[in-house]
This record gives C-alpha cells, sequence and structure tokens, in this order.
C-alpha cells in the first residue's frame, strides 16, 4: 500500500485528544499486552486477526494515524505508525517513534513508511496485473529547492484512473521512503508516453539524495 500523498497544510488540532507523550505511553503499554497475540497471527500469517485491535491503538494514539504490520529490514517485522507526512500529527508520531522499545532481532519501529533497499527488486500486484517497478522511468526537475517529477511505467496507458495515480505514486514512496518523498517532492505528474531524458529508480534516488547531501555540505 501507498500511503504518499502531496504535503498537506497544518490544520487545528482537536482538543480533546490526549498529550502526545501520555497516549505514546498508553500506546505502548497496550502493545506490550498484545504483542504475545501479533506474534502468533504473523508466525501464522494471519494478520487479520489483529489488525482490528491494532487499529484501535494507533486511532487511541490519534485517529488520523496509519499503520502497517511489514517485513523488516534490520528485524524480521516492522511497525509502521505514519502521519502521511501531515505536519499537525508530527508530534504525536515523534513522541510515538521516541518511546518506542528498542529494536532487536524481531522488531523494529518506524514513524513514517522506509524505502526498501532496491524497489527495482519490487513487483506490485495492481488488479490481475503484476507490474515490475523495475520498468518505470523517471523524469526528474530541480524547481524551487523541489523536484518535481514525471513518472512513466508501459502500461499505464492501459490502467483506469484510480490504479494509474497508485502506480504513479507508489514507485515514489517505495524509492525515498515517505519522510524524503513528502520534504522533497513538489509536482507529481504521469507520463502516458516514455519522456526525454527519464531514468530509472535507483538513479533518482541517488539523485535526491545528492540534493539533499549537496545543501547539507554547502557552507552557510
Amino acid at each position: 500500500m501507498s500511503w504518499f500523498r502531496r504535503r498537506r497544510e497544518p490544520g487545528p488540532v482537536p482538543v480533546h485528544l490526549p498529550n502526545p507523550d501520555e497516549a505514546a505511553a498508553a500506546f505502548w503499554a497496550a502493545w506490550h499486552d498484545l504483542l504475545p497475540s501479533v506474534s502468533a497471527a504473523l508466525g501464522d500469517r494471519a494478520p487479520e486477526r489483529v489488525e482490528d485491535r491494532l487499529a484501535e491503538l494507533v486511532a487511541d494514539l490519534h485517529p488520523d494515524l496509519r499503520f502497517s504490520l511489514e517485513r523488516g529490514h534490520r528485524a524480521i517485522y516492522a511497525l509502521v505508525v505514519t502521519g502521511q507526512e501531515d505536519p499537525r500529527l508530527r508530534p504525536w508520531t515523534d513522541a510515538w517513534v521516541a518511546a518506542a522499545p528498542a529494536e532487536d532481532v524481531i522488531w523494529e519501529y518506524h514513524d513514517s513508511v522506509p524505502p526498501v533497499p532496491d524497489p527495482t527488486l519490487v513487483t506490485i500486484n495492481l488488479g490481475a496485473r503484476r507490474l515490475r517497478l523495475a520498468d518505470v522511468r523517471v523524469v526528474a526537475r530541480l524547481s524551487d529547492g523541489l523536484v518535481d517529477v514525471a513518472v512513466w511505467h508501459p502500461d499505464l496507458p492501459d490502467l483506469d484512473d484510480a490504479t494509474r495515480e497508485r502506480l504513479t505514486f507508489l514507485p515514489l514512496d517505495v524509492t525515498l521512503g515517505e519522510r524524503l518523498a513528502g520534504e522533497r517532492l513538489g509536482r507529481v505528474e504521469t507520463a502516458v508516453t516514455e519522456p526525454e531524458g527519464a531514468i530509472g529508480l535507483l538513479e533518482f534516488r541517488d539523485l535526491v539524495r545528492d540534493l539533499v547531501r549537496g545543501e547539507v555540505e554547502r557552507p552557510s
């Protein structure tokens, strides 16, 4: 699932919500109690057994947060709780990840969707189609410190509008991770024909990371 969306303007925070630190402490206490059931469900390849309860815990943290149980990069499993880069939700995700247990060989924790190590090895299912992200090509242009992007895949012209949008945004999310995508992507467009000067996803990731490194290293 792709959670990436264009960055939002901050909105009002409901006054009835618990403060982020208290909400985070309550989440992790409940997670500790639920963890044996989560581990058993994942071991049985039946995550649906605990999804409703996990959804309740995340909603108690903040009703606008999203979550996912994923394969980990450093551990076996990863728990992701994300505000989809909505600035008004950052206090809750910051408090949540700060209070998280230490990572171990079983679990790692992320407050945004992390990039996959090699997006060109990913194949996604969209309806009856299996689409290789290795076939995605991207044109990127720097604009006011952001990167405007056009995304092309050979199957894009044959998809309906909703599926075409998913195939436009999902490769960017997988390649950059939600945090970097939210910070650095500006306009995102779908290209129905392969644009001139298009590059692959790994080259695109290097380009965006080089941009960030250059800004960090540039003397003030």
